[in-house]
């Protein structure tokens, strides 16, 4: 008999030291603002408010000066515009014309002084089209459009 007693004390022991309580502030846009874990009774916070700055213009210049195109209808009806300004001396040096399955329309070969095309859909189905513009440097840029 002493033997289940001493187990069942030293259970009730080991269970009341054992309990643990942790809790979360959040504030109104739900970030977390304080973390308090209580053992035995003895209360721990830890708090991190981080406060998050307004981005500058400064901010902004960090990061890589982007390309600028600029392609209107779509959705197209009877022609597409395409219009572009890049930047470190690269141009387009061609706009090639697919379709859905990866078949080549058309292809339209440009010059660094060119920076403007237009593509007639007259003659094409209604559905999707891929424009590929191919750079000066290699790199590739897609468009997807869609005829009506």
């Amino acid at each position: 008999m002493k033997k289940y007693l001493f187990i069942v004390l030293f259970v009730l022991c080991f269970s009341a030291n054992a309990q643990t309580k942790l809790t979360f502030s959040y504030d109104a846009a739900g970030n977390q603002i304080s973390r308090t874990l209580c053992i035995n009774c003895v209360s721990k916070t830890v708090e991190e408010i981080k406060e998050i700055e307004a981005i500058t213009q400064d901010d902004l210049f960090q990061f890589s000066e982007k390309d600028f195109i600029s392609y209107y209808p779509n959705p197209v009806k009877e022609e597409l515009y395409l219009q572009w300004q890049l930047i470190n001396e690269n141009y387009i040096t061609s706009v090639q014309l697919y379709s859905v399955t990866g078949q080549v329309l058309r292809t339209y070969q440009r010059n660094k002084q060119e920076n403007n095309l237009t593509i007639p859909f007259q003659q094409y189905p209604s559905g999707i089209y891929i424009v590929l513009m191919s750079y000066k440097d290699g790199g590739e840029k897609s468009i997807k459009i869609i005829k009506q």
